[in-house]
């Protein structure tokens, strides 16, 4: 016995080896969610953590070793005897660092990466991994579409083959026991209702068995299937089906192939007639299974009381959870019995030779009935001196263990309480032969049920004996000449209202199959399949059965080519694995030619070598056209895909001109690092535009309309990773620009850093001197080299013409600063750097030069001329006499006037015009002693010193 303690309190686990006499504790480092015992060996567990880790033991629990860190919860299995070679060996979905899913084997106590196997090799949906008896299904997302896969005896994965317009939303696995599958599948078009769907014994093709089965919500959340398995009896199941807005109970003999309604009891509890006359009025029965383990829910079969059901349900039009009462069937579903009016739970005591009832939890009791002749009469015992909420009851397995546990409270403030009963005493003696009957299973009187006649033995009614150890439920079972009603439809046939079966619209019943090869031969359906298990003979056995043929000559057709993980990307350097393979053709002398778009190919002669795929590595990033060539000498037939080939970007660079021409078109690069051809998304924002431009190529032409600071934003989409980057432009009429350099010991210190180039452009137009009205840029790379930008004002009132001459003039200024090293910044104490004139460029500048698409740092700043002109000469022309120059100006430009530079003083004013005269008579008069260099730092006391006035001036020069 095994006890876990409350993990708020202890993560701990009690042992007992004694019944519970005494327990040893051992400590855990974990707290478990959920144990899954080994179906054979009772000393084997795995535990779950609330960490997602799985732990394995094999001593009942008391040590424990890691089998995985990062398992989903209740996706873990254990080995299927038979089938798995090693016992130990785990099942599991398991996730990637990445965030993927995979399905993971390994050996529970050596589950080493060295050790793990993937037995598929693709990524999984989450929570789809399903390990049942023969069959293992797996869930592949597809172009958007779930694509399930499914291996039989642990063959390779093949995709399961629903109706090809079935389109599932959802898809569970019912029952893999009967040596195929029942699923339940959600189609696009429902809502609240699944199709059941029946397969061949692989688990492959699967074919329509009951339309639009209920779906219930438990009270736990979860949805359940009104669909139930009559235990015992092979190929019987119950169903509610939803039609015409009614629900209505069917049951079916031959697993799905016919439907019909239940036959309502004739007389109630009283032995008043019932009238209730199919279709119109019918039985219907619950179907939930209880969510509590220890319940019997509303209905119960047993495998060792064949014929035996008990159900809570209701007579009428349709299903109803009002006037409900509970029913028995004592001939498999064919007639029924009421047996209370109130809702019990049921259980099935000496393999099923006796019935024990129990009222719902809801009410306390503490009485049971127990009855011995299949619910035709009940005894009243007494179990409990004082009434109880009954929560479970557990019934011993075992022909020599007679005991029942009952568990549940007394109130509900109360703990729980447990009573043990031995229930062999009312058994007086063992059954001998006299006590048995025969019973023959049938279906409305038609005694050939799943292809046999089958006869039971069940033990008398009334005779209070036991069941021996050597009781055997079939007497004998003998087969029957197959009929019609023995064969369903096979796959991509439909059955139509006379009761044949014909071909859907989508299926083309001329296809071969893709194993088919000359010499050979292959099974054409007939539109019918057996039921699985059905077990008649002779008959239409041989008109319904597929029929040998052999495979046709035939030129290649329906060449198909995918990657195993039926995506079209793949990661740079890793392998991919194509798949080619034929719908018809001679495949064992068909020659397959696959050309990997790369300048590799490679060829077979036999499509059967390459069932296990084709790997390639692509070397390369881009898009590769993959095509795949099958011939033989009666033909060929051609397919390709368009492989993405990409590896996540790391940094994008926004390479954009500076400054731009309106009107003028001018192309902005995005480069991309490592380099990605033609496997890139650029989105473009573009002008303050809220919808993106998108291209496969990195780099675009614009023109821009408006003038003003304009923001460009690029992002880069390749594989996973989606990264941007952001510049502005400034659009003007016009502009000029200088190419600056500097003294080579600028270039030890340059990491080529965007943040760097930005701060040496700082210090540039803080040299300058004018902070917040230059614009100077850095390019990126070694030698270091920069460029000015000189921009006009926007004045409405000046010609374009007029405008050019300030700026020519006001460059000519600055070159000669450049050109006299008077522009200089100290980078680090002791490592002065002179910057240089390199180029001036023609107004206008449209991107003549390819640095002007660089990333280099924008510092946009506005050159105002009024004032830069002042410190223009203030600070780079030579010293001057004083000149006196005055000039009439009106009142509109009396408002222009800038303040006096120093300490405030007024000053003549002079025009345009006549400073450009007054400069040359300045440079005449210039005498030696003035004519020598000026230091890039001269202040207003020694211009006074030397006899000079600061003047100012008017209408110099109207720039930005």
């Amino acid at each position: 016995m095994m006890v876990l303690t409350d993990p708020e309190f202890e993560s701990s686990v009690l042992i007992s080896a004694d019944e519970g006499a005494s327990f040893q504790k051992y400590r855990l480092t974990f707290y478990i969610l959920s144990l899954l015992f080994h179906p054979s060996e009772e000393d084997w567990a795995l535990a779950y953590s609330h960490d997602h880790k799985l732990y394995s033991s094999v001593d009942f629990g008391r040590k424990w070793q890691l089998v995985h860190e990062h398992v989903t919860p209740n996706r873990f299995y254990w080995s299927v005897l038979g089938l798995d070679k090693e016992p130990d060996l785990v099942h599991m979905e398991a996730h990637t660092p990445d965030g993927n899913v995979q399905y993971v084997t390994c050996r529970a106590h050596m589950c080493t990466d060295a050790n793990r196997d993937y037995p598929f090799s693709g990524y999984i949906d989450i929570s789809s991994l399903v390990v049942q008896d023969d069959y293992i299904f797996i869930q592949v997302p597809t172009s958007g579409r779930a694509t399930y896969y499914v291996s039989h005896k642990r063959d390779q994965f093949i995709q399961i083959k629903l109706p090809k317009y079935s389109l599932p939303k959802d898809l569970h696995i019912v029952s893999t026991d009967e040596k195929q599958v029942f699923a339940a599948v959600q189609e696009w078009n429902q809502n609240d209702t699944y199709n059941l769907y029946l397969s061949d014994t692989r688990g492959i093709y699967f074919t329509l068995a009951m339309e639009n089965v209920r779906t219930t919500r438990s009270q736990g959340g979860n949805q359940m299937l009104d669909l139930y398995e009559v235990a015992g009896i092979k190929g019987m199941l119950i169903a509610n089906r939803r039609q015409d807005n009614q629900v209505k109970t069917y049951i079916t003999y031959n697993k799905g192939r016919d439907w019909r309604l239940l036959q309502a009891p004739t007389a109630d509890l009283d032995g008043n007639d019932i009238h209730c006359i199919l279709p119109f009025c019918s039985l219907h029965l619950q179907l939930q299974m209880s969510e509590n383990p220890y319940l019997s829910g509303t209905i119960s079969t047993k495998s060792s009381a064949p014929g035996i059901i008990v159900a809570t349900g209701n007579i009428g039009s349709e299903l109803s959870y009002n006037n409900v009462g509970m029913f028995v069937s004592s001939d498999a579903g064919n007639s029924w019995r009421q047996i209370f009016e109130e809702e019990h739970n049921i259980w099935f005591l000496d393999k099923g030779g006796a019935l024990v009832a129990v009222k719902q939890p809801s009410v306390p009791t503490r009485h049971l009935w127990v009855s011995f002749d299949e619910g035709r009469q009940w005894t009243q015992h007494s179990f409990s001196t004082v009434p109880l909420f009954v929560d479970g009851v557990l019934v011993e397995a075992g022909a020599d263990n007679q005991i029942m546990t009952f568990f549940g409270h007394f109130s509900h403030r109360s703990e729980w309480q447990l009573i043990k009963i031995d229930y062999k005493s009312i058994f007086s003696r063992k059954c001998t032969e006299e006590d048995y009957q025969t019973w023959h299973l049938h279906n409305q009187g038609e005694p050939c049920v799943m292809g046999q006649k089958q006869i039971y033995m069940k033990r008398r009614p009334g005779n209070y004996c036991m069941l021996g150890k050597d009781y055997s439920r079939i007497l004998s079972a003998e087969s029957c000449i197959c009929r019609a009603h023995d064969f369903e439809c096979d796959y991509g046939y439909e059955r139509g209202a006379d009761g044949t079966c014909r071909s859907a619209f989508w299926f083309n019943p001329s296809t071969v199959s893709t194993s088919c090869s000359t010499g050979q031969n292959y099974l054409n359906s007939t539109g019918y399949r057996k039921v699985v298990l059905n077990n008649c003979t002779k008959g239409v056995k041989e008109l319904y059965t597929a029929r040998k043929q052999q495979c046709p000559n035939r030129p290649p057709k329906g060449l198909q080519l995918t990657t195993k993980d039926r995506k079209l990307t793949a990661n740079l350097g890793l392998n991919v694995t194509f798949l080619v393979n034929l719908d018809q053709g001679d495949s064992l002398r068909t020659n397959i030619q696959l050309d990997f778009g790369d300048g590799t190919a490679v060829s077979y002669s036999n499509l059967s070598w390459t069932e296990e795929g084709i790997k390639h590595v692509y070397k390369s990033a881009g898009i590769f056209r993959v095509s795949a060539l099958a011939e033989n000498t009666l033909g060929y037939d051609t397919t390709s895909l368009y492989l993405h080939v990409t590896c996540p970007v790391e940094h994008v660079q926004l390479l954009a001109p500076f400054v731009v021409i309106r009107n003028k078109e001018v192309n902005i690069t995005a480069a991309v690092l490592p380099p990605h051809p033609r496997t890139v998304t650029y989105f473009w924002w573009l002008d303050n535009n809220t919808e993106p431009l998108v291209t496969l190529d990195g780099s675009v032409s614009y023109t821009f309309s408006s003038e003003g600071v304009h923001s460009v934003t690029v992002q880069v989409s390749a594989a996973n990773a989606i990264i941007q980057d952001t510049k502005t432009i400034v659009v003007r009429e016009f502009f000029k620009s200088l190419l600056l350099s500097f003294s080579p010991n600028l270039d030890e210190f340059n990491p080529d850093i965007p943040e760097w180039r930005q701060d040496v452009a700082r210090v540039i137009k803080k040299a300058l001197g004018v902070p917040g009205e230059l614009l100077v840029a850095v390019f990126p790379g070694v030698p270091t080299a920069a460029e000015l930008f000189l921009l006009p004002h926007k004045n409405q009132s000046e010609s374009k013409k007029k405008m050019e001459e300030e700026l020519e003039q006001v460059s000519d200024v600055i070159v000669n600063a450049l050109n006299q090293n008077l522009v200089e910044f100290e980078l680090k104490p002791g490592v002065r750097v002179i910057v240089y004139n390199t180029q001036l460029t023609l107004a206008p500048l449209v991107d003549s030069n390819p640095r002007h698409s660089s990333s280099a740092m924008l510092m946009l700043l506005s050159v105002v001329f009024l004032g830069l002109a002042v410190f223009l000469i203030y600070k780079f022309k030579r010293k001057i006499p004083w000149i006196n120059i005055y000039a009439e100006v009106n009142q509109e430009k009396e408002q222009e006037m800038i303040g006096s530079v120093g300490q405030g003083q007024a000053t003549p004013k002079i025009t345009l015009s006549e400073f450009s005269t007054s400069k040359e008579l300045m440079d005449k008069d210039l005498d030696a002693r003035v004519q020598r260099k000026w230091t890039h730092v001269l202040r207003l006391p020694e211009l006074q010193r030397e006899g000079l006035q600061v003047f100012q001036i008017l209408q110099v020069f109207q720039v930005l």
